[in-house]
């Protein structure tokens, strides 16, 4: 045998003999060392000894068996080698040497004589002995851990004196059943609290690190309920409550539900073990501790004495036996086994009735008139019969069963060619393979986190039992294909991977609870009231007709916590990138048939952050473009409803039939939204919950003619101009120069043209991919157009913290850009009437941005002397004139063309059937509010609170005041007032002035003005700071200068608001509607999910209990003020339209509604303006921060709280301008 031979044979024995239990790493170098490595004894340590000798029984192993081959080619018939094992000595001196063979078949073989022979006989005997040593080891040490990872029942009581009374028990069960025992515990043990488990309550309570654990231990006991694992979450709080630094996290709810459990399967004696548990950690049962015991009770048919026992106990806790049956949510079959143990102790006992519904009245006087009994009201009916609107219910029921919507893309077609065919198959037998290749992995994933659980770690594997792998398989296979090219950020991928599993899994439980039976029956009710073809016995708003027909509120589902979610989404994300694999060949036609993956994960910089990406393979890309899918898939809650909404009855219930959604939107993972939300009394929020209503039953149709324009030009080269994306193929190249492949540049360039190209390969690299993503959202966008063609849908709509409006589903709707706002129109049309024409024509300028300073009847006459071109725009809008191009809002202004052109071809124009919306928009409006609430002449006059013949432009005002500026301080010989002379207009200053109002800084507003000045070809450049700088400061001069009182108003809310924050609070105030509002300004902590091929971190707001962020505190409050009333203002607006049979629809200051109906549009939204800022807003505001922030005693000490006080009782003052002349201005919304 060659020397290397058998130093290959040698080291790869030792690694196979290794002793089990030492580290891989040193077993690898120890075998890269024993290889012709030079050998110094003298220094080895007793560890090392053994090693060697380890080495010695193989090598003297290898050079036997070499022996007995050449006695048996000496002419021995046959000799037997046992397979031995070496293991090492338990001592470094036991050291044995090498045994004997036997030789002979089935013992008829002849003995061996000799030495060497006998010698391995008799060390093969000595390994077999010690290799059934070992062998024994490994079966009891496997017994071992197997009797560890069985799951705990019994619990580790930290307190002595319990512990002893729980082993004093177990000893006795024979004699003393489990219910015994329970109803001794319940009076032997501390009714109340102690004074040290009080303190350590309130140190639970207070800690505000452990919020969020708390709340991903909650949220694993639930899954763990739900998915029938109730002896993993019973392990789970044995082991945390038998850790003293773990048993903090574990509150009285945790206990409870687990409780609950027992309770359902009619195990007491597992919940005699969770009272236990109660009673050592110092808390006191609750209503809901009793009833699971109680529950319990009822289901073993425990006698009377046992009941009336716990009864008793609990009254002497202070618990009410009615409070079982009216503060604890039960379902119907555990109130039946209450009720059944209850009647053991009390027959006569009967659970009280549920309390009559007290009509709730809502006490605003700005809604009193909407929620006025005897009045005469016009609520409008949709214009579909019963049958049809039952059929679209059952359409949008499946949608929302089925949790995902499939819808043909409108991208170009690619025709059948064989390469195309290739691509498909290949996919498609690729994604065969990945189903079984997910499967399998998913499998791996839970089995591994469910041996996490049995260790007592909250792991994920109830989560992942939730849905089937079948489930996650297309979850995973869907997110797959929409993964973008560039790649997506692990992150917010994780979330919304997460957040789509919880959305599914309440679908499922919704369709097990049989909740969609009743949400049926109830809602074919609801639709009497919205149907053309059916008559209600009295006309009410459709929540307080949903709220008659009596269906019971689904119980509130909680939320995951934002770390479950981006933990379980990222453990789906990493069994993605482990299973899907693709051959190599794909990526390179001559390279290995070897499996490579499909998705890498790389960093990447983003926004000066480097952040972890998941990206598909280029190879894969390539694939999915060759074989030209048609098809995009969306989530159901992202496509408009088929059917009318729900109507809103809670901060909680409405909108979607089945998916979940909220009413306000916030972060992921604040909760003091909710919290403020229900605690309201329900009829404070009456207001905001029928103005969402009435907003989402407004149902909408697709624009055809428009549509079929657009993706004329999509599928060709597209149209920037016009807002229609360019393909990819039309993204700019990389620079000439950049042609070798290794150092991207021309070798001869110099240093300063290199870098040049650098910059200009970056700058259009940003452009390739910033058109990549708009013509993404244009695909989604318009291939959803294309599948709502001929059909009537809504979209269902919440708010966010402020109480503005936005509809939920996010591609298509009416607040998107131009182009989205032109594909849509009202499905229910209204004949033009008497003025609606004229309304048309006013509208049609409005878009084109000509006549601003004009008159409405300048408007008019101005699209009569259009009328030639407007019916061009609309025969031949791409290849006659195109005058609708040239228009601000160029692809509005051509529907618009389109409908004025058959408005005035029909015979009777007045009788002609609009569909048309039309807009009403402020004019700056949150300048509007400021100047009402201040009763600013000044300002009001600027911003056309005042009627005038002619509308104000408060731009052109500021720009004029600034140009006063600049010509004084040009004569007093400012050199860049001089350099400015003549540059200075409307468009400078617009965005500015605009967003003052909403708390745009000094610094913003000169990056504003910069980039305006930049665009202007002929203004030297090497003066933009310098200008922007000088011009930002006459900007808010002039703006003092205009609207003094708005100018008092925010640095009195700035002000407040600094020092609400300094005391330690979040601002809050109501709105003038009754919508609570907090600020979600909190210092954010960090939140770090490890392991896997990313740790991900980021950032919780979870706001409950993390100080305020004083500086976005401050800043945020006067905008988001203004954000309310400009809310409330739309809110009462729609609800009055309402009222009046009108539809209206809203873009936050902007309204819409049907050409007819624009002048009752018009009336309404002034009487409203100033019936809300007749109420004292201000002086409101004040009492409710004092009482608020400055009434505890303990803030009321503190410097701050002084200072607070002294702030809030100095209300600015207001002028004389009187609110009633809004009424009369023409230009106040137009």
């Amino acid at each position: 045998m060659s020397a290397l031979g058998w130093g290959r044979r040698a080291a790869g024995l030792g690694r196979a003999l290794w002793p089990a239990g030492r580290p891989r790493v040193l077993a690898e170098e120890e075998a890269f060392g024993g290889v012709g490595g030079h050998r110094r004894s003298s220094s080895a340590s007793p560890c090392e000894q053994d090693r060697r000798k380890d080495w010695g029984h193989a090598e003297l192993l290898e050079v036997l068996q070499a022996r007995v081959r050449q006695l048996q080619a000496e002419g021995v018939s046959e000799v037997t080698v046992k397979r031995v094992v070496v293991a090492r000595a338990p001592e470094a001196s036991s050291a044995q040497s090498p045994g004997k063979a036997r030789a002979g078949a089935e013992g008829a073989a002849p003995k061996l004589s000799g030495r060497w022979a006998q010698k391995l006989d008799k060390e093969q005997r000595l390994m077999q002995k010690r290799k059934q040593r070992l062998e024994g080891r490994l079966q009891k040490r496997e017994r071992t851990l197997a009797w560890q990872r069985q799951l705990r029942v019994e619990p580790r009581l930290l307190s002595g004196r319990l512990a002893n009374q729980l082993q004093r028990w177990e000893q006795g069960a024979a004699r003393s059943p489990w219910e015994e025992q329970l109803a001794r515990l319940l009076q032997e043990a501390p009714q109340r609290l102690s004074g040290d488990a009080a303190k350590a309550s309130a140190v639970r309570g207070s800690d505000v690190r452990l919020e969020g654990q708390r709340q991903r231990l909650l949220s694993f006991f639930e899954c763990c309920l739900l998915t029938g694992h109730l002896p993993l979450a019973h392990h789970v709080l044995v082991t945390h409550h038998s850790r003293s630094r773990q048993q903090r996290l574990l509150t009285l709810a945790m206990y409870n539900m687990v409780m609950r459990g027992w309770a359902r399967e009619g195990s007491f004696k597992e919940l005699v073990y969770v009272f236990f548990m109660v009673k050592d950690a110092g808390l006191a049962p609750d209503l809901l501790s009793y009833a699971a015991v109680l529950q319990c009770m009822g289901r073993l048919d425990q006698d009377a004495s046992t009941v009336r026992r716990c009864l008793k106990q609990m009254a002497q806790d202070g618990l009410q036996l009615q409070g079982l049956f009216t503060a604890v949510p039960l379902g119907e079959g555990e109130r039946a086994e209450l009720l059944r143990a209850v009647r053991k102790a009390e027959p006569t006992f009967s659970p009280p009735p549920p309390p009559p519904p007290t009509p709730q009245l809502n006490t605003s006087p700005l809604l009193r008139e909407v929620y006025a009994k005897g009045c005469p009201v016009s609520y409008p009916r949709l214009h579909l019969p019963l049958k049809k609107l039952q059929d679209l219910f059952q359409q949008q029921l499946r949608v929302e069963l089925a949790t995902t919507v499939t819808v043909q893309s409108v991208e170009k077609a690619q025709p059948p060619t064989e390469e195309v065919l290739h691509a498909r198959k290949t996919l498609a037998d690729l994604r065969a393979t990945w189903e079984t290749a997910l499967y399998q992995e998913l499998q791996e994933t839970k089995a591994s986190e469910a041996r996490a659980a049995r260790e007592g770690r909250p792991s994920l594997f109830p989560y992942l039992c939730l849905l089937s792998e079948r489930e996650f398989v297309g979850l995973l296979l869907q997110t797959l294909q929409a993964l973008p090219a560039q790649g997506e950020s692990l992150l917010f991928l994780a979330h919304e991977l997460g957040l789509r599993v919880f959305n599914r899994h309440i679908v499922q439980r919704k369709q097990l609870s049989k909740q969609v039976q009743v949400l049926e029956q109830h809602y074919i009710k609801y639709l009497h009231l919205l149907a053309s073809d059916t008559q209600v016995a009295e006309r009410c708003l459709p929540r307080q007709w949903w709220e008659a027909l009596g269906m019971p509120e689904a119980p509130h589902e909680q939320p995951w916590p934002v770390s479950v979610l981006v933990q379980l989404g990222k453990q789906l994300a990493e069994v993605l990138v482990q299973a899907v694999q693709m051959p190599g060949s794909l990526a390179a036609p001559r390279g290995p048939g070897s499996l490579i993956p499909v998705l890498y994960h790389v960093y990447s910089f983003r926004s000066f952050r480097q952040i972890g990406i998941l990206k598909p393979h280029p190879a894969f890309t390539q694939l999915l473009e060759a074989a030209a899918e048609r098809t995009l898939t969306f989530e159901s809650t992202e496509v408009p409803m088929l059917c009318p909404p729900l109507p809103w009855t809670s901060p909680h219930s409405g909108a979607f039939l089945l998916s979940p959604t909220k009413m306000m939107r916030s972060v992921e993972g604040t909760q003091q939204h909710q919290l403020l939300l229900e605690r309201c009394p329900p009829a404070q929020l009456h207001g905001a919950l029928d103005a969402l209503t009435q907003l989402g039953n407004c149902a909408w149709r697709v624009n055809g003619r428009v549509l079929d324009l657009v993706l004329e030009l999509f599928t060709d080269k597209g149209c920037p101009r016009l807002g229609v994306p360019a393909p990819p193929s039309e993204a700019p190249r990389p620079p000439q120069g950049r042609q070798t492949p290794k150092s991207g540049l021309l070798p001869d360039l110099s240093p300063a043209d290199k870098a040049e190209m650098r910059r200009e390969l970056a700058r259009r690299l940003k452009v390739a991919r910033e058109m990549q993503s708009l013509r993404a959202d244009a695909l989604c966008r318009l291939s959803l157009a294309q599948h709502l063609r001929h059909r009537v849908f809504w979209l269902p709509h919440n708010m966010d913290f402020r109480g503005r409006t936005y509809p939920c589903p996010p591609h298509f709707n009416h607040l998107g850009s131009d182009l989205a706002r032109a594909l849509l129109e009202f499905a229910q049309g209204r004949p033009l009437g008497p003025h609606g024409l004229d309304w048309l024509k006013i509208h049609l300028v409005n878009l084109t941005g000509l006549k601003k300073r004009e008159s409405l009847q300048a408007r008019r006459d101005f699209a009569d002397q259009l009328m030639e071109d407007i019916l061009d725009s609309a025969d031949q809008p791409m290849t006659g004139r195109r005058w609708w191009m040239e228009a601000d809002e160029p692809w509005q202004a051509l529907a618009c063309c389109m409908e004025i052109a058959r408005a005035t071809r029909a015979p009777d124009p007045a009788a002609y059937i609009s569909h048309f919306p039309v807009h009403q928009d402020g004019s700056c409006n949150g300048l509007q509010h400021y100047a009402a609430l201040g009763r600013d002449s000044v300002g009001a006059a600027s911003v056309n609170l005042l009627p005038s013949d002619l509308p104000q432009d408060v731009y052109s005002g500021v720009a004029a005041q600034v140009e006063v500026f600049r010509r004084q301080d040009a004569e007093q010989g400012v050199h860049v007032a001089q350099v400015l002379e003549g540059f200075i207009s409307r468009k400078v200053v617009k965005q500015t002035v605009m967003t003052v109002v909403y708390g745009v800084t000094r610094y913003g507003g000169r990056l504003q003005i910069e980039k305006r000045l930049r665009e202007l070809h002929n203004f030297p450049q090497e003066f933009l700071w310098e200008a922007s700088h000088y011009l930002v400061r006459q900007v808010f001069n002039s703006l003092q200068e205009m609207f003094s009182g708005t100018r008092s108003i925010q640095r009195w809310l700035t002000e407040s608001a600094r020092l609400i924050s300094h005391t330690g609070s979040a601002v809050e105030w109501v709105t003038p509607l009754g919508i609570p509002v907090i600020q979600p300004y909190h210092r954010d902590s960090k939140v770090m999910i490890k392991g896997g091929i990313q740790s991900l971190t980021f950032s919780s707001s979870g706001d409950t209990s993390q100080k305020p962020n004083t500086l976005k505190q401050k800043n945020g409050f006067p905008p988001n003020f203004i954000h309310s009333l400009d809310s409330s203002h739309m809110m009462l607006t729609a609800l009055h339209c309402y009222r009046k049979g009108l539809t209206f629809v809203s873009v936050h200051d902007c309204f819409w509604t049907h050409a007819a109906d624009v002048a009752v549009m018009n009336q309404v939204c002034r009487e409203q303006f100033v019936r809300l800022h007749s109420q004292p807003i201000l002086h409101d505001l004040s009492r409710f921060l004092v009482k608020r922030f400055c009434s505890d005693s303990r803030v009321s000490k503190s410097v701050w709280a002084s200072r607070l006080l002294d702030t809030l009782l100095s209300v600015p003052k207001t002028g004389a301008f009187d609110l009633e002349q809004v009424k009369r201005s023409t230009y106040f919304f137009s």
